[in-house]
């Protein structure tokens, strides 16, 4: 089989000839139709992350169909359409498993990382990662809800929302394009934060009922004219423009973060407690929640905007996402 593999940190996506693997007993083989690539792809490209073994295969928004299945499978069978995404499957044996906490599962594995991912024609993942993929969602339209999308939908429905509810999306790019349709499809008023103007279209048609431009404006204080949000989303990986929306939070109101970024924010306790607010972080989730994600898409016709290459171009279109030259998501069509 046909794979683009990094064989050490700081290292390009090579084309290799690779085996097709072959499934564990716990194990699903799965041919590759499609794979988002992910900002978090550069755990593997740079090394970053620690305990990668080199040469790794990366990707975790896959989805294909089961070509094989392992001696102890069961709910899955060949000729069935999967997703896997960045939860690779628990032990059910650790003591996180046993109170049913798989996300922090002991021996959690991560697709791409723990193992080789989507960036090749064939892949195997054990039957615990494994979520069943609607009918109605192609494949390189479904890959990248298996991470941008169970990201944003699993972080807004554990937000304690309401039908009515004021939700804010801080950044209208990969994550929070999503993160609108989302909330607008929760039934909540939805107001995008973006910087400039060039998004106010797109997000009033993905669902925004108001757009606030960030450079013309105080975001803080366009959020209180509309009475404060419940929720906002924070999806822009930038720490200094996640601290500035605090103040637009209603009172109870939840800065929910989901934008991955090390630098730490700047929020003082004073801003916390005088209206009983709270700062979040939400992971992505589990199978469970992929397909969660997946069915819910799926029903209410939400979909990511994309742009498509083939496998052999792996590097160019890393480069698209990693630069923030691609406008939404990246995916690469596989076989």
């Amino acid at each position: 089989m046909n794979a683009m593999q990094v064989t050490e940190a700081g290292g390009d996506f090579k084309p290799v000839e690779l085996d097709i693997p072959e499934p564990k007993n716990d194990e699903i083989l799965i041919k590759v139709e499609a794979c988002g690539i992910c900002h978090s792809d550069a755990f593997v490209k740079e090394g970053t992350m620690p305990g990668i073994e080199y040469p790794r295969v990366p990707g975790h928004e896959v989805i294909g169909i089961i070509e094989s299945v392992g001696e102890d499978v069961s709910k899955w069978e060949k000729g069935q359409r999967v997703g896997v995404g960045w939860h690779g499957g628990h032990c059910h044996e650790c003591e996180s498993c046993r109170k049913g906490d798989f996300i922090n599962c002991e021996n959690a594995k991560i697709t791409g990382i723990s193992f080789d991912g989507g960036y090749a024609e064939y892949m195997t993942a054990p039957e615990t990662a494994v979520a069943g993929v609607p009918e109605s969602l192609s494949s390189a339209e479904a890959a990248p809800l298996l991470c941008a999308g169970i990201t944003t939908f699993n972080a807004l429905r554990n937000s304690n929302l309401q039908p009515g509810d004021l939700v804010a999306v801080q950044g209208i790019g990969g994550l929070g394009h999503l993160g609108v349709q989302y909330a607008h499809k929760f039934g909540c008023e939805v107001a995008a934060l973006s910087r400039g103007t060039d998004k106010k279209k797109l997000a009033e048609e993905l669902g925004a009922d108001h757009y606030i431009d960030t450079d013309a404006t105080d975001a803080s204080e366009e959020l209180q004219k509309l009475g404060g949000a419940k929720v906002i989303l924070a999806t822009a990986p930038n720490s200094k423009a996640i601290s500035s929306v605090v103040d637009g939070l209603s009172v109870d109101g939840t800065l929910m973060v989901v934008g991955a970024v090390a630098e730490p924010m700047e929020i003082s306790p004073f801003q916390l407690i005088m209206g009983r607010k709270s700062v979040k972080g939400w992971p992505s989730g589990t199978a469970k929640d992929s397909e969660d994600t997946l069915d819910f898409s799926a029903l209410t016709d939400i979909t990511p905007k994309i742009e498509t290459y083939p496998l052999e171009k792996a590097n160019e279109a890393y480069e698209r996402m990693i630069n923030n030259e691609a406008r939404f998501r990246v995916v690469l069509e596989v076989g």
